[in-house]
């Protein structure tokens, strides 16, 4: 038999390779955060406040707000170095307390992201990504003389081709995928720098009619204040992103702290200089009342050239959407290893490092949600979890300090931060059940119990249906997919 071992070296590690360095982590956290939301819908915040003084406010507390609940996840990235960001704090945290309900919050974690949420999230913005990618080419491939529902097939089949792309970039290699997202994420930075670009230029001919109005007009409403900035915070969501990935990230105890410290101000001096823009061009009234504020902005100031929104508005979608799949395939990934998911969802390729099980998973889902549809309705009715989930993180933050005050922790943050954040977490995960009571928040809980009733056979009894093997084997040979092995402590 051949040695599988040639000139004396070591077989290759098969699993997540440290592939991102410093600026890969600052364009994963730019291509999540960065979406469709600040070029099409970035008006309930000032519909809410009530006044542009006041929007600007939240926009920027909104940006400060993200980076405090970020540096707490960089501390809990560095000191438990394993993917999934809230997963993986979550079973560091309890699964050891108690051994029916101590891995029990994890896998509620996991089975919200992995099933409903997440590729939810990536069908709504492949769609967007579609609709804003024929925007430019409409009067040439006629589509503004279709009816409506050809119109809409036409859509759904451009989604499901970019679902198809950014699903075979995910499965067939980490460094492509950072690469498109290098370049993705430059070119969306570019597209956000035309709108500022715009506004000064409009500040700079003395069009101040709109900012002139300041706080004018401010709501006194603590209710409309609190959805003020639900809706501000919503749109920087994306922080944790990095935290996700730590597994693959190169020197995570000084990457992840710095990418954080990078991304996050950047975004958010960015967000507060685009809604500086638009209010400047656009009245109150034109901004609430615009289907897409950047597209009605671009028709205004920038003419013929009013194109490159959609455009920059399709490269920012189909980037936002390839790394969030990026990140939630390792989500699932660290779920399986950990026993709470099926376990072939763990493999990785043996040649190419990717978790391809896992990845072709999301991609299945997503499809099904494109072509099911009315997915915003399934991302409401979720997405309030989202703050409780990162919540939940930042308490694992506080009972790790105390249980395991040994794990070397290269980042620490005061304590007054992860305090602040649980409280923040608690406001905005309450906000939307207080103001808008509706049965949608029924359904969610609904949504979690199910999981209660699938951990209970399938994870705390390790229950298995008689196809699970000939399936693990098949996914084995059909992805070349093998078990990883776990990363070691930083």
């Amino acid at each position: 038999m051949a040695n599988p071992i040639k000139n004396n070296k070591a077989p290759k590690t098969v699993g997540l390779q440290r592939n991102l360095g410093l600026l890969s982590a600052v364009n994963i956290i730019i291509g999540v955060m960065i979406g469709s939301g600040i070029f099409v819908s970035p008006t309930a915040a000032l519909k809410y406040s009530g006044s542009v003084g006041m929007c600007l406010v939240v926009w920027t507390l909104s940006g400060v707000i993200s980076l405090v609940g970020a540096l707490c996840f960089a501390e809990l990235g560095t000191a438990v170095p394993k993917s999934g960001a809230e997963y993986a704090y979550l079973i560091e945290t309890f699964k050891e307390q108690n051994k029916f309900w101590g891995p029990l919050p994890a896998f509620i974690c996991a089975w919200v992201y992995v099933i409903v949420l997440r590729p939810a999230e990536v069908a709504v913005i492949v769609l967007t990504f579609a609709e804003y990618s024929v925007q430019p080419f409409s009067h040439l491939i006629g589509l503004d003389k279709m009816t409506q529902e050809d119109q809409t097939q036409i859509v759904k089949l451009i989604s499901l081709l970019a679902l198809g792309i950014i699903t075979y970039i995910n499965l067939v290699s980490v460094k492509l995928y950072l690469h498109i997202n290098n370049i993705f994420s430059f070119c969306k930075v570019i597209a956000c720098f035309i709108v500022i670009g715009g506004g000064i230029y409009e500040l700079a001919i003395g069009n101040t009619k709109n900012l002139s109005s300041g706080f004018e007009g401010t709501t006194s409403n603590p209710g409309f204040i609190a959805l003020a900035f639900y809706n501000g915070l919503w749109a920087y969501d994306g922080w944790s992103s990095v935290t996700t990935v730590t597994e693959e990230i190169k020197n995570p105890e000084k990457n992840i702290p710095r990418s954080i410290l990078i991304a996050v101000p950047i975004i958010t001096a960015l967000y507060v200089f685009m809604n500086c823009a638009y209010m400047t061009v656009l009245t109150p009234t034109e901004m609430i009342e615009s289907s897409a504020v950047a597209v009605s902005f671009g028709k205004k100031v920038l003419g013929p050239f009013s194109f490159i929104i959609p455009l920059g508005v399709a490269l920012s979608t189909f980037g936002c959407a390839m790394s969030i799949q990026f990140g939630v395939t390792r989500l699932c990934f660290v779920a399986s290893r950990e026993g709470q998911f099926y376990e072939p969802m763990s493999y990785v390729h043996v040649k190419r490092n990717t978790p391809a099980p896992a990845v072709a998973l999301q991609g299945l889902i997503t499809f099904i949600f494109i072509l099911v549809g009315d997915i915003e309705t399934l991302i409401e009715f979720a997405s309030f979890l989202i703050w409780f989930f990162y919540g939940s993180a930042v308490i694992c933050l506080l009972i790790l300090r105390r249980t395991k005050p040994h794990l070397d922790r290269p980042y620490k943050v005061p304590i007054i931060i992860p305090i602040f954040t649980i409280g923040v977490a608690i406001f905005l995960s309450t906000v939307p059940v207080i103001a808008e009571p509706s049965l949608k928040f029924l359904f969610a809980i609904g949504f979690l119990f199910s999981g209660f009733v699938v951990y209970v056979p399938m994870v705390y009894m390790k229950k298995k249906p008689f196809f699970v093997e000939k399936l693990s084997h098949a996914i084995q040979v059909l992805f070349e997919a093998v078990p990883s092995e776990e990363p070691k402590a930083l």
